[in-house]
């Protein structure tokens, strides 16, 4: 299989989040890969976004599952437009993440063509930017879909490292109303903009606000909010009475949801209220493990560097997995500008990824 060949295709279909005709045509696309030997689910619901599953084999309990997605966020015209230029792969998911999801279907064909004894699948959601709302669905559809290993790529960053943690993303609306009144006589009115300005100020009393122009906290291991979305009023010279903020809450494993609920309760002022909007579970893998452990020393070995383990805030699909049970292997090559406009992946690290993956899979096969 061409994988960088596969990749350039793959970044020249507009695949942003909720381009349901382009996803489906980029699914199409991934089908031809294959011939007749391959085992495909392609789950549609209601208007949600599509899943593909792709597999040597029948059922849904795997040895081996990749797991990745191939929607991207929105980008200009020339972002889908892959070029390449001194090992560098430039393009809209170019990092994130159609490079490593072409691994993963590089591994299948590996499989089938050599007939190891694995179950194994390739699985793609279409959502991941937005909150795998499609790949939440299916997994509550297959209940049973399961796997002992589950090799995460989209962690895409620096192929020296392997990610053992990460953590909860929580996203919260907070709702403010007020009562109108000309602005000249802000006395006659509640300003819902001055009652989400006061949550947000005491929220800050119990996660801090961090930027790249303040000095970096000696632990960032923690617990982050940022807010990402503050919308009250229509006009300028009316008392706003109604309020919304969006905010994006990462919580490490030590922290809980309760213990977010009760905070937020606290902070809010009368005429406030919460909703959860979306909440996961951190993904905390055991460096120790067996299976992990092999996976790093055979990666040092094709890499010729140490390998680390490492911890990041960001979370992706394989959360879902660890809830099931399954040993996660959180892994990918290096790039830069992620959700940028100068995103691009090391074209090196993309062969060297797919070389581990590849021989990994055949160790454990036996």
């Amino acid at each position: 299989m061409d994988i960088k060949t596969i990749t350039e295709n793959l970044i020249k279909f507009r695949t942003e989040t909720g381009n349901t005709t382009e996803i489906n045509r980029c699914f199409e696309y991934i089908e031809t890969l294959f011939d007749s030997q391959i085992h495909k689910t392609v789950y549609r619901k209601d208007n949600l976004a599509p899943v593909m599953l792709l597999s040597n084999c029948t059922g849904y309990d795997f040895d081996v599952l990749v797991v990745g997605h191939i929607d991207v966020v929105p980008a200009d015209d020339k972002m889908f437009i892959p070029s390449f230029e001194q090992g560098l792969l430039r393009g809209r998911g170019s990092l994130d993440m159609k490079s490593f999801a072409t691994v993963g279907l590089d591994s299948l064909q590996y499989v089938i063509k050599n007939n190891l004894s694995l179950k194994f699948g390739v699985l793609l959601s279409s959502d991941e930017e937005k909150g795998s709302f499609g790949l939440d669905s299916f997994l509550k559809s297959y209940p049973q879909l399961t796997s002992k290993i589950v090799l995460d790529v989209d962690v895409a960053g620096d192929i020296t490292k392997i990610v053992a943690k990460c953590k909860n993303p929580v996203f919260v609306k907070l709702i403010a109303e007020g009562q109108e009144a000309h602005g000249s006589t802000p006395w006659l009115g509640i300003d819902a903009n001055e009652k989400i300005l006061t949550a947000l100020s005491n929220i800050r009393k119990y996660y801090p606000y961090f930027s790249k122009e303040l000095p970096l906290p000696d632990n960032t291991w923690i617990d982050t909010v940022h807010f990402a979305k503050i919308e009250g009023g229509d006009v300028a010279n009316v008392i706003s009475n109604h309020c919304e903020a969006l905010l994006d809450f990462r919580l490490t494993e030590k922290s809980t949801l309760l213990e977010l609920e009760q905070n937020l309760t606290s902070c809010l002022p009368s005429g406030v209220i919460y909703r959860i909007i979306s909440s996961s579970h951190p993904v905390v893998m055991d460096e120790n493990n067996p299976y992990i452990l092999q996976y790093k020393k055979l990666a040092e070995t094709i890499l010729q560097k140490n390998i680390e383990f490492e911890y990041i805030g960001g979370a992706t699909d394989s959360r879902a997995f660890a809830e099931r049970g399954s040993i996660v292997i959180m892994h990918s090559g290096s790039g830069n500008g992620m959700h940028a406009s100068n995103e691009y992946v090391e074209w090196n690290s993309v062969e060297q990824l797919a070389n581990i993956q590849k021989q990994f899979l055949a160790q454990i096969a036996g």
